[in-house]
């Protein structure tokens, strides 16, 4: 969309539902600036439906939008889409596993970035150019991240509203999302839940987590033992409730279980003798996920050559998991259930107490008030 000299209409569309005004305007009018944006809102140029707006307001999908003349910033260029070599198209093509009207899905194979950075010039961003159709001006857009070194599942959204349907997902808590990883060692506990604040590390210049019990963020992760090979090496299922920066990482070297190969936060006794590869093994097998276009998105995603060879060195079994996302924990107690809980709990009381009333009655036998409350 380009901004003229004449009184401009737009509606708006479904992709746009519950987005903020101002952003309406990033998203579709980027050469209007925000202080434009603001100043026409103010004087009431902007109009929503014919009513004045406010930057911060949300639309509504099949709303009106009336966009005064002018605002342009022609030092504001459109990004153009990238021109991607033979090689880099390719390597995008391999990656995808199941695309829809809303979502691209994508393998991402291990030491690729999922971002750009310093000195950092092959990333899942920036191959993202070569999933666009002819025609489409809308570039996909990524909803959340992995680690370098983590394989697995990365989901791309192809348009904004699906971008910001997703995220919600994420936040929310709602999708799931269940990892694969080989772990030095064998809990003591072949299933529960870590729960371990995490903060960045000081002195890491922000590269390195840590666990912070005075003002680290929460971060909950829950996991399995699927397989283990004597107290060698285990297989494990985690599934991370919330998203904190190499939760998972962290969490398993919390509990005395590194990763195999996350030198990072094992050191050197992350890595396996033999032949077992010293690449991390870390791979986000499946994902589920509300879709904007109805119905769930349930995806999974093959395991990276390196780890699926160790798997079967070691003796592992696939099939063994398809990877179901761990019950939730229980629902606070109704009232009803609290009520036969404390009636329950007055009961097992008067119980105990029996014992201590009949030695106080003389029965010649020493009082058995602290044996009978033990009993119970």
């Amino acid at each position: 969309m380009k901004t003229s000299d004449e009184v401009r209409n737009f509606t708006v569309e479904a992709d746009d539902d519950g987005i903020r005004l101002d952003r309406w305007f990033k998203r579709h009018l980027p050469q209007i600036g925000f202080g434009t944006v603001s100043k026409w809102a103010r004087t009431g140029q902007i109009r929503v439906d014919g009513s004045r707006a406010k930057p911060d307001d949300r639309l509504a999908q099949g709303q009106q939008i009336r966009v005064p003349p002018g605002g342009d910033a022609p030092h504001k260029k459109p990004k153009q889409k990238r021109e991607l070599t033979k090689a880099e198209i390719e390597q995008a093509e391999a990656m995808l596993i199941e695309q829809t009207k809303s979502a691209l899905v994508i393998n991402k194979p291990p030491g690729l970035a999922t971002q750009g950075g310093t000195n950092t010039f092959n990333h899942v961003d920036g191959l993202l150019d070569a999933y666009m159709e002819e025609g489409e001006e809308q570039r996909p857009r990524l909803v959340h991240r992995l680690d370098k070194d983590t394989s697995g599942i990365l989901l791309v959204a192809r348009t904004p509203g699906s971008a910001a349907f997703f995220s919600k997902r994420f936040s929310g808590r709602s999708a799931k999302k269940i990892y694969w990883a080989l772990v030095v060692g064998v809990p003591d506990i072949r299933q529960g839940v870590i729960e371990a604040p995490l903060a960045k590390q000081p002195g890491s210049g922000g590269e390195k987590m840590h666990v912070d019990h005075e003002g680290g963020a929460p971060a909950k992760t829950k996991y399995r033992v699927v397989e283990s090979a004597g107290k060698k090496v285990a297989w494990l299922e985690l599934q991370p409730m919330t998203g904190r920066t190499h939760q998972l990482r962290v969490h398993c070297a919390a509990m005395g279980h590194p990763i195999v190969g996350d030198g990072k936060y094992g050191g050197k006794e992350a890595f396996l003798t033999g032949s077992v590869s010293r690449k991390m093994h870390l791979h986000a097998r499946r994902l589920i996920i509300d879709s904007p276009d109805g119905g769930k998105l349930d995806v999974t995603a093959e395991l990276p050559e390196h780890f699926a060879a160790s798997m079967e060195q070691i003796g592992f079994d696939e099939g063994a998991s398809d990877a179901t996302p761990m019950r939730d924990d229980p629902p606070p107690n109704t009232r009803e259930e609290k009520k036969q809980k404390a009636r329950q709990h007055a009961k097992n009381y008067r119980k105990a107490q029996r014992g201590p009333r009949r030695a106080r009655g003389g029965t010649g036998g020493k009082p058995k008030g602290r044996g009978g409350a033990k009993r119970t």
